[in-house]
């Protein structure tokens, strides 16, 4: 269906919305696998999503009707599989430049692809890329952000929503309305090759850069400075010594 409050040219003009869903990543791409193609910039919103991931099939909780929870059908097959990390770049950064006039400069992209609000993380992305040859044929990006949720479950750490923040409600759907559309403009300066520009936009943005912080690796912890993220998207980490390059779960940050 069309959807007047969404400004963009395609991401979020076919809006689906669904009560209750198990995860609106795996019904997404159900979707696509049983019934005719879905325009690119589909979104699945979910009132509820009992069974969200995050990376590393970590769990996302989210209460009722409080949050964002949805998926983005974008289809890079520009992108080469070389450059994938850059689509994490520019979802992260769309989100940070919808988010970042409501909350100011304590909002930061943690590396790889978490937003964070001082110590608090405000929400996640969880990418799933389908290849075809040396292409990427969908990316289905499940989101979720804490916008209006009051309280977290003790096992959650660091958990922060928006109204915790502000002290105040926030249209779900209008802020939806803004993600998808900085997301879409970060997305097209990919498509038009401008790489550079969404960089440089993620790494300025990014949590502890350049600050003297604890981490673990390989079951020692050491004191570091985040210096980079490398195009293929290792963090680069310098311990006084060396510069170290990490992937996905071989690093720690030590919040506490």
């Amino acid at each position: 269906m069309q959807n007047n409050i969404f400004s963009g040219l395609f991401v979020g003009q076919n809006l689906i919305t669904i009560k209750q869903v198990a995860s609106t990543n795996d019904f997404l791409k159900n979707t696509l696998s049983n019934s005719k193609p879905l325009p690119e910039g589909t979104v699945i919103m979910a009132e509820s999503q009992f069974a969200g991931r995050g990376q590393q099939q970590n769990r996302w909780h989210s209460e009722a009707g409080k949050n964002l929870t949805f998926s983005l059908l974008l289809n890079p097959s520009f992108l080469p599989l070389a450059k994938q990390f850059d689509l994490t770049r520019a979802v992260s950064v769309g989100i940070y430049r919808a988010l970042e006039p409501l909350l100011g400069n304590q909002l930061k992209i943690k590396w790889p692809n978490d937003i964070y609000y001082a110590d608090g993380k405000l929400g996640g992305i969880l990418i799933e890329n389908l290849v075809q040859g040396s292409q990427i044929k969908n990316s289905v990006i499940g989101i979720g952000l804490n916008i209006n949720q009051d309280n977290f479950p003790l096992d959650v750490p660091n958990a922060v929503s928006i109204k915790q923040i502000l002290h105040k409600d926030y249209d779900l759907k209008l802020l939806l309305s803004e993600i998808c559309k900085n997301i879409e403009a970060a997305y097209l300066n990919l498509k038009a090759g401008s790489f550079d520009a969404v960089r440089k936009a993620y790494i300025e943005r990014l949590y502890w850069l350049n600050e003297d912080k604890m981490f673990k690796a390989n079951g020692l912890i050491f004191g570091g400075v985040i210096k980079d993220v490398k195009p293929n998207g290792l963090l680069v980490v310098h311990n006084g010594i060396e510069y170290l390059d990490f992937n996905l779960k071989e690093i720690e940050f030590l919040n506490k």
